[in-house]
């Protein structure tokens, strides 16, 4: 039946339904629910469905507006994405410019863009057939296009323009973005304006690549081990300018403080502007720097030198414990970073349309998030999202004082998993990277041909409310993700809650709050 008045679009239940897993666009006629005919989930609109009477135009005016896309796109991508629109002008998804061979533009974080998205890039290009792919530097230093000879013979490339996560959103808004790269999440300013895209918060939109943690590093002499937020809040802010006004912890060090930091449109600087200095300016005798690279050897260098940069960036430098209030100090590793139970642990993350009409845009996303993308994320240092089992070592550092009894006692003899579920704010449901790793650790559990039985969730709350309601309300979130797991055939042996017990970060804050806000699982031995 012809749906000439109906409607086309595309499901987002992504790993509970196959129409959304292989990306079909679904056409629903005019008087029917826009659900998807599969889960019954609402649809995300790809506009009206093509009426078959409208090819009857006359070609010349689709070959005019052709020429005049492709012009226009040319000018566009030519310059990665430098084209600006009048201000206000109502983002619409951008399109890849088969003229010139640019299948894909990504433009934002540095953190992101400076090596990581250049090596997927040229493991995409390998995946769909290319040989050889090149890197072909831009205009500038954070500017790149990876290029790749396919087997028709054409040349396609990926453009990549990493000037800082405030300009994902800038290129997705003014259409000189297919995809924005951030080492922060989207802010509700953000939101807004690029609600013509789809909901940025949804899971079509929003995409976490892997994790990071913000390392506090020093000179390999300081003896300075372990800071707290506050204390790193007050050298940050200039509030404590020598190293002797940190007491205890400077452990007889002496001498001025020389910070260095990232610069202003760096989603590093954003992230412990957000997490760390809050209200309060970074302190004007900060250097700053566009690269991370420059300020970690910048740091290494410099005894008096404390500076702050993500995990793969520590290199010759040293980093230190950190802690939040009511929390224990941890070293950011792999573990504790992809747990999130470290206090400057922190997703990375790539936004897009939320139905593109460009394939790469999805097909390149997929592949980032795909176990291949996933070993190439590791490659640079960051924290893939695969699920492992704790070592002695991270159990050790973890083993909280203050753990309540039945924690200890059904702990003893299990193993804990790397991650931990989340939840969206103000809401009881999954958080988009949840929903994928509730699949991860089914596979981790059938690769390791582990029981399904032997499954332990322990739910947590963060200290708002009273402790009946905090006990009540991480046990729910326990549940949430135990019938999760039993869709997919794991019926978790072990079920509970412990309220706010064993914060990892500080409830002070919606942001500590929000960590705090969790469910860790564990597998029996």
């Amino acid at each position: 039946m012809a749906t000439t008045h109906g409607k086309s679009g595309k499901c987002s239940n992504f790993g509970n339904c196959s129409l959304a897993d292989t990306r079909q666009t679904i056409e629903v006629p005019m008087g029917l629910d826009f659900v998807c005919s599969e889960c019954g989930k609402a649809l995300v609109a790809a506009g009206p469905a093509v009426d078959p009477n409208s090819m009857k135009k006359p070609l010349i005016i689709g070959g005019v507006l052709l020429a005049l896309v492709l012009g226009v796109g040319a000018i566009g991508w030519s310059s990665f994405g430098s084209k600006t629109t009048a201000q206000g002008t109502t983002p619409k998804e951008a399109k890849a410019d088969t003229k010139t061979g640019v299948v894909t533009r990504i433009v934002g974080s540095n953190t992101l863009g400076s090596q990581l998205m250049p090596a997927l890039a040229e493991a995409y290009l390998k995946s769909q057939g290319a040989t050889s792919p090149t890197r072909v530097a831009g205009a500038s230093a954070v500017e790149i296009s990876v290029q790749g000879k396919m087997p028709d013979g054409s040349t396609q490339s990926i453009t990549i323009a990493a000037h800082g996560s405030s300009t994902a959103f800038d290129g997705l808004a003014k259409n000189s973005a297919d995809i924005g790269m951030s080492s922060r999440r989207i802010t509700p300013d953000e939101i807004s304006k690029l609600a013509a895209l789809g909901d940025m918060t949804s899971v079509a939109n929003e995409h976490v690549v892997g994790l990071d943690g913000l390392a506090v590093i020093v000179h390999k002499s300081n003896p300075v081990a372990s800071l707290s937020k506050d204390e790193l809040s007050r050298i940050f802010t200039g509030a404590n300018t020598n190293w002797s006004q940190l007491g205890v912890a400077a452990k007889g060090k002496t001498g001025p403080i020389t910070l260095h930091a990232r610069d202003e449109k760096s989603g590093t600087y954003d992230s412990f502007k957000h997490m760390v200095l809050g209200p309060k300016p970074l302190a004007t005798s900060a250097q700053r720097y566009e690269d991370s690279g420059q300020l970690s050897d910048a740091v290494a260098n410099d005894p008096a030198a404390i500076g702050f940069i993500g995990l793969p960036y520590v290199r010759n430098a040293r980093s230190l414990s950190l802690g939040d209030k009511g929390a224990t100090a941890l070293l950011p590793n792999r573990f504790t970073v992809a747990t999130e139970d470290y206090v400057l642990s922190r997703r990375l993350y790539l936004y897009s349309a939320s139905a593109p009409t460009n394939p790469n845009v999805m097909k390149f996303i997929e592949f980032a998030k795909s176990s291949s993308g996933q070993a190439i994320v590791a490659q640079h240092g960051f924290i893939e999202q695969t699920v492992r089992a704790q070592d002695d070592a991270n159990k050790a550092a973890l083993d909280i004082l203050g753990q309540p009894p039945e924690y200890q006692k059904s702990t003893a003899n299990a193993t804990r998993l790397s991650l931990n579920f989340r939840f969206r704010s103000g809401s009881k449901d999954l958080d988009n990277k949840a929903i994928p790793d509730l699949d991860r650790v089914v596979s981790f559990l059938a690769d390791m041909r582990t029981p399904p039985s032997s499954v332990i969730l322990f739910g947590f709350a963060d200290a708002r409310g009273t402790a009946d309601v905090n006990l009540k309300l991480s046990k729910e979130r326990a549940q949430a993700v135990a019938t999760e797991f039993t869709a997919r055939g794991i019926k978790p042996a072990l079920v509970t809650g412990f309220g706010a017990a064993l914060p990892v970060a500080s409830n002070d804050s919606p942001e500590g709050q929000e960590k705090n806000r969790r469910v860790e699982i564990w597998v029996k031995r």
